[in-house]
Protein backbone atom coordinates (compact mmCIF):
# COMPACT_ATOMS: atom_id res chain seq x y z
CA UNK A 1 0.00 0.00 0.00
CA UNK A 2 1.36 3.17 -0.88
CA UNK A 3 1.05 6.56 1.38
CA UNK A 4 -1.26 7.93 -1.64
CA UNK A 5 -3.35 4.67 -1.20
CA UNK A 6 -3.33 5.08 2.70
CA UNK A 7 -4.41 8.58 2.57
CA UNK A 8 -7.75 7.84 -0.04
CA UNK A 9 -8.76 5.40 2.08
CA UNK A 10 -8.73 7.04 5.42
CA UNK A 11 -10.21 10.09 4.46
CA UNK A 12 -13.19 7.50 2.91
CA UNK A 13 -12.94 6.47 6.14
CA UNK A 14 -13.13 10.06 8.04
CA UNK A 15 -16.31 10.99 5.57
CA UNK A 16 -17.91 7.63 6.14
CA UNK A 17 -18.16 5.78 9.64
CA UNK A 18 -20.47 8.57 11.01
CA UNK A 19 -22.72 8.82 8.06
CA UNK A 20 -25.66 6.25 7.11
CA UNK A 21 -23.79 5.33 4.16
CA UNK A 22 -21.60 2.45 5.17
CA UNK A 23 -17.76 2.88 5.30
CA UNK A 24 -16.72 -0.54 4.40
CA UNK A 25 -18.95 -0.43 1.33
CA UNK A 26 -17.42 2.97 0.41
CA UNK A 27 -13.75 1.60 1.22
CA UNK A 28 -14.03 -1.47 -0.57
CA UNK A 29 -14.98 -0.03 -3.63
CA UNK A 30 -12.00 2.28 -3.84
CA UNK A 31 -9.77 -0.41 -3.60
CA UNK A 32 -11.10 -2.49 -5.86
CA UNK A 33 -11.63 0.27 -8.51
CA UNK A 34 -8.00 1.64 -8.03
CA UNK A 35 -6.58 -1.66 -7.64
CA UNK A 36 -5.24 -1.74 -4.04
CA UNK A 37 -3.75 -4.52 -3.13
CA UNK A 38 -5.94 -6.83 -0.89
CA UNK A 39 -3.61 -8.39 1.32
CA UNK A 40 -4.12 -8.59 4.75
CA UNK A 41 -2.16 -5.46 6.25
CA UNK A 42 -4.61 -3.36 3.64
CA UNK A 43 -7.99 -5.28 5.15
CA UNK A 44 -6.46 -4.73 8.55
CA UNK A 45 -5.78 -0.72 7.86
CA UNK A 46 -8.91 -0.84 6.59
CA UNK A 47 -10.40 -1.96 10.04
CA UNK A 48 -7.40 -0.38 12.90
CA UNK A 49 -8.43 3.33 10.59
CA UNK A 50 -11.43 3.21 12.61
CA UNK A 51 -9.67 4.25 15.76
CA UNK A 52 -9.01 7.91 14.79
CA UNK A 53 -12.62 8.63 13.50
CA UNK A 54 -13.22 7.37 16.95
CA UNK A 55 -11.23 9.75 18.54
CA UNK A 56 -12.89 12.97 16.53
CA UNK A 57 -15.95 11.76 18.34
CA UNK A 58 -14.60 11.49 22.01
CA UNK A 59 -13.33 14.97 21.20
CA UNK A 60 -16.16 16.57 19.80
CA UNK A 61 -18.52 15.10 22.83
CA UNK A 62 -16.18 15.63 25.40
CA UNK A 63 -18.77 17.18 27.70
CA UNK A 64 -20.54 13.83 27.04
CA UNK A 65 -17.79 11.22 27.96
CA UNK A 66 -16.33 13.40 30.61
CA UNK A 67 -19.09 14.12 32.57
CA UNK A 68 -20.33 11.17 34.19
CA UNK A 69 -19.10 7.06 34.86
CA UNK A 70 -22.72 6.81 34.28
CA UNK A 71 -23.36 7.53 30.38
CA UNK A 72 -21.04 4.39 29.75
CA UNK A 73 -24.11 2.48 31.46
CA UNK A 74 -26.33 2.44 28.18
CA UNK A 75 -23.24 2.58 25.93
CA UNK A 76 -22.10 -1.20 28.03
CA UNK A 77 -25.11 -2.46 27.31
CA UNK A 78 -25.81 -1.56 23.81
CA UNK A 79 -22.93 -2.61 22.70
CA UNK A 80 -22.93 -5.79 23.70
CA UNK A 81 -25.32 -7.72 21.02
CA UNK A 82 -23.39 -6.55 18.34
CA UNK A 83 -19.95 -8.05 20.04
CA UNK A 84 -21.69 -11.10 20.24
CA UNK A 85 -23.29 -12.10 17.09
CA UNK A 86 -19.89 -9.97 14.97
CA UNK A 87 -17.44 -12.81 17.66
CA UNK A 88 -20.08 -15.45 16.32
CA UNK A 89 -20.29 -14.56 12.74
CA UNK A 90 -16.63 -13.46 11.69
CA UNK A 91 -15.66 -15.76 9.77
CA UNK A 92 -18.90 -15.15 7.65
CA UNK A 93 -19.14 -11.65 7.22
CA UNK A 94 -15.18 -12.30 6.05
CA UNK A 95 -16.75 -14.05 3.03
CA UNK A 96 -19.30 -11.64 2.12
CA UNK A 97 -16.33 -8.88 2.17
CA UNK A 98 -14.72 -10.52 -0.68
CA UNK A 99 -17.96 -9.78 -2.77
CA UNK A 100 -18.99 -6.14 -3.23
CA UNK A 101 -21.66 -7.12 -5.66
CA UNK A 102 -23.62 -8.30 -2.09
CA UNK A 103 -22.19 -5.21 -0.64
CA UNK A 104 -23.95 -3.09 -3.27
CA UNK A 105 -27.39 -4.61 -2.82
CA UNK A 106 -27.23 -3.58 0.88
CA UNK A 107 -26.64 -0.21 -0.13
CA UNK A 108 -29.19 -0.14 -2.98
CA UNK A 109 -31.80 -2.08 -0.26
CA UNK A 110 -30.86 -0.03 2.45
CA UNK A 111 -31.52 3.07 0.27
CA UNK A 112 -35.28 2.46 -0.72
CA UNK A 113 -36.05 1.63 3.09
CA UNK A 114 -34.14 4.68 3.86
CA UNK A 115 -36.55 7.11 1.50
CA UNK A 116 -39.95 4.95 3.15
CA UNK A 117 -38.60 5.89 6.27
CA UNK A 118 -38.65 8.97 5.36
CA UNK A 119 -42.61 8.92 5.02
CA UNK A 120 -42.71 7.72 8.68
CA UNK A 121 -40.02 9.67 10.17
CA UNK A 122 -40.51 13.40 8.56
CA UNK A 123 -38.42 16.42 8.99
CA UNK A 124 -40.17 17.98 12.15
CA UNK A 125 -39.62 21.00 14.46
CA UNK A 126 -36.96 20.55 17.20
CA UNK A 127 -38.15 17.56 20.02
CA UNK A 128 -37.72 17.52 22.99
CA UNK A 129 -34.95 15.00 23.97
CA UNK A 130 -35.44 11.89 25.89
CA UNK A 131 -33.89 9.58 28.39
CA UNK A 132 -32.04 6.73 27.08
CA UNK A 133 -32.75 4.51 29.35
CA UNK A 134 -31.14 0.81 29.34
CA UNK A 135 -33.68 -0.90 27.77
CA UNK A 136 -33.51 1.86 24.46
CA UNK A 137 -29.63 1.55 24.21
CA UNK A 138 -30.28 -2.34 24.48
CA UNK A 139 -32.74 -2.37 21.95
CA UNK A 140 -30.52 0.53 19.40
CA UNK A 141 -27.81 -2.18 20.02
CA UNK A 142 -29.96 -4.91 18.51
CA UNK A 143 -30.67 -2.73 15.98
CA UNK A 144 -27.01 -2.19 15.53
CA UNK A 145 -26.63 -6.00 14.84
CA UNK A 146 -27.94 -5.65 11.13
CA UNK A 147 -24.64 -3.70 10.39
CA UNK A 148 -23.08 -7.17 10.47
CA UNK A 149 -23.79 -7.27 6.93
CA UNK A 150 -21.39 -5.15 5.01
CA UNK A 151 -22.96 -2.54 3.07
CA UNK A 152 -25.85 -2.15 5.68
CA UNK A 153 -23.92 0.71 7.92
CA UNK A 154 -23.92 0.46 11.54
CA UNK A 155 -24.59 4.59 11.49
CA UNK A 156 -27.78 3.76 9.81
CA UNK A 157 -28.85 1.00 11.54
CA UNK A 158 -28.62 2.51 14.80
CA UNK A 159 -30.37 6.09 13.94
CA UNK A 160 -33.18 4.19 12.26
CA UNK A 161 -33.15 2.34 15.72
CA UNK A 162 -33.10 5.47 17.79
CA UNK A 163 -35.80 6.94 16.19
CA UNK A 164 -38.12 3.94 16.33
CA UNK A 165 -37.51 4.21 20.30
CA UNK A 166 -38.74 8.09 20.48
CA UNK A 167 -35.30 9.64 19.73
CA UNK A 168 -34.93 12.98 18.02
CA UNK A 169 -33.14 12.79 14.29
CA UNK A 170 -30.25 15.01 15.77
CA UNK A 171 -30.97 12.40 19.51
CA UNK A 172 -30.47 9.29 17.42
CA UNK A 173 -27.67 10.41 15.46
CA UNK A 174 -25.90 11.55 18.41
CA UNK A 175 -26.60 8.39 20.44
CA UNK A 176 -25.34 6.29 17.36
CA UNK A 177 -21.77 8.51 17.74
CA UNK A 178 -21.26 7.37 21.29
CA UNK A 179 -22.51 3.84 20.75
CA UNK A 180 -19.75 3.48 17.95
CA UNK A 181 -17.17 4.54 20.50
CA UNK A 182 -17.11 0.96 22.66
CA UNK A 183 -18.15 -0.53 19.45
CA UNK A 184 -15.54 0.75 17.08
CA UNK A 185 -12.91 0.01 20.24
CA UNK A 186 -13.56 -3.35 20.62
CA UNK A 187 -13.52 -3.88 16.81
CA UNK A 188 -9.88 -2.23 16.46
CA UNK A 189 -8.67 -4.27 20.01
CA UNK A 190 -9.82 -7.54 17.78
CA UNK A 191 -8.57 -6.84 14.62
CA UNK A 192 -4.98 -5.40 16.22
CA UNK A 193 -4.46 -8.13 19.00
CA UNK A 194 -6.33 -11.02 18.59
CA UNK A 195 -7.43 -11.66 14.88
CA UNK A 196 -4.85 -12.87 12.63
CA UNK A 197 -4.74 -11.53 9.24
CA UNK A 198 -3.63 -13.71 5.63
CA UNK A 199 -0.05 -12.29 4.50
CA UNK A 200 2.55 -13.56 2.36
CA UNK A 201 1.08 -17.48 3.02
CA UNK A 202 1.15 -17.02 6.47
CA UNK A 203 -1.16 -15.66 9.54
CA UNK A 204 -0.14 -13.04 11.33
CA UNK A 205 -1.82 -10.89 14.28
CA UNK A 206 -2.51 -7.04 13.37
CA UNK A 207 -0.37 -5.44 15.79
CA UNK A 208 2.97 -7.49 13.97
CA UNK A 209 1.94 -6.56 10.73
CA UNK A 210 1.68 -2.96 11.95
CA UNK A 211 5.70 -3.01 13.44
CA UNK A 212 7.04 -5.23 11.32
CA UNK A 213 8.11 -2.32 9.57
CA UNK A 214 9.00 1.62 10.00
CA UNK A 215 6.67 2.01 6.48
CA UNK A 216 3.34 0.22 7.97
CA UNK A 217 3.47 2.26 11.21
CA UNK A 218 3.99 4.96 9.68
CA UNK A 219 1.14 4.32 7.36
CA UNK A 220 -0.77 3.26 10.33
CA UNK A 221 -0.15 6.19 11.94
CA UNK A 222 -0.82 8.70 9.05
CA UNK A 223 -4.00 6.86 8.32
CA UNK A 224 -5.94 7.03 11.89
CA UNK A 225 -4.49 10.81 11.83
CA UNK A 226 -6.13 11.39 8.85
CA UNK A 227 -9.42 9.86 10.02
CA UNK A 228 -9.62 11.75 12.28
CA UNK A 229 -9.71 14.76 10.96
CA UNK A 230 -11.70 14.74 8.24
CA UNK A 231 -14.07 13.20 10.86
CA UNK A 232 -14.47 16.38 13.02
CA UNK A 233 -15.82 17.62 10.19
CA UNK A 234 -18.44 15.34 8.52
CA UNK A 235 -19.37 14.39 12.28
CA UNK A 236 -20.25 18.07 12.33
CA UNK A 237 -22.01 18.49 9.09
CA UNK A 238 -24.24 15.44 8.88
CA UNK A 239 -26.20 16.57 12.25
CA UNK A 240 -27.05 19.74 10.48
CA UNK A 241 -27.83 18.24 7.15
CA UNK A 242 -29.84 15.60 9.08
CA UNK A 243 -31.96 17.59 10.88
CA UNK A 244 -32.82 19.68 7.85
CA UNK A 245 -33.42 17.29 4.79
CA UNK A 246 -34.13 14.31 6.94
CA UNK A 247 -33.34 10.35 5.39
CA UNK A 248 -34.45 11.13 2.06
CA UNK A 249 -30.86 12.28 0.83
CA UNK A 250 -29.15 9.28 2.01
CA UNK A 251 -31.55 7.18 0.48
CA UNK A 252 -30.86 8.35 -2.72
CA UNK A 253 -27.03 8.74 -2.46
CA UNK A 254 -27.20 5.04 -1.07
CA UNK A 255 -29.17 4.27 -3.99
CA UNK A 256 -26.84 6.44 -6.85
CA UNK A 257 -23.96 4.53 -5.29
CA UNK A 258 -25.12 1.14 -5.17
CA UNK A 259 -26.32 0.97 -8.75
CA UNK A 260 -22.97 2.93 -10.24
CA UNK A 261 -21.36 -0.11 -7.92
CA UNK A 262 -23.16 -2.50 -9.42
CA UNK A 263 -22.69 -0.83 -13.07
CA UNK A 264 -19.01 -0.74 -12.95
CA UNK A 265 -18.11 -4.25 -11.57
CA UNK A 266 -20.20 -5.65 -14.60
Amino acid sequence: MSYLEAVCIAIIEGLTEFLPVSSTAHMIFTSTFFGIQDDGFVKMFQVSIQFGAILAVVVLYKSYFFSSLSVYIPLAIGVIPALLLGALFDDAIDQVLEKPVPIAIALIIGGIVFIFLHRIFPVKPEQPTVPVTRLKAFKIGLWQCLALMPGTSRAAACLIGGMQQGLSRQQAAEFSFFLAVPTLLAVTFYSLFIKSWHQDGALIKGFHLITESHYNLIIFMLGNLIAFGIALIAVKYFIRLLTRYGLQIWGWYRISVGLIMLFLLH
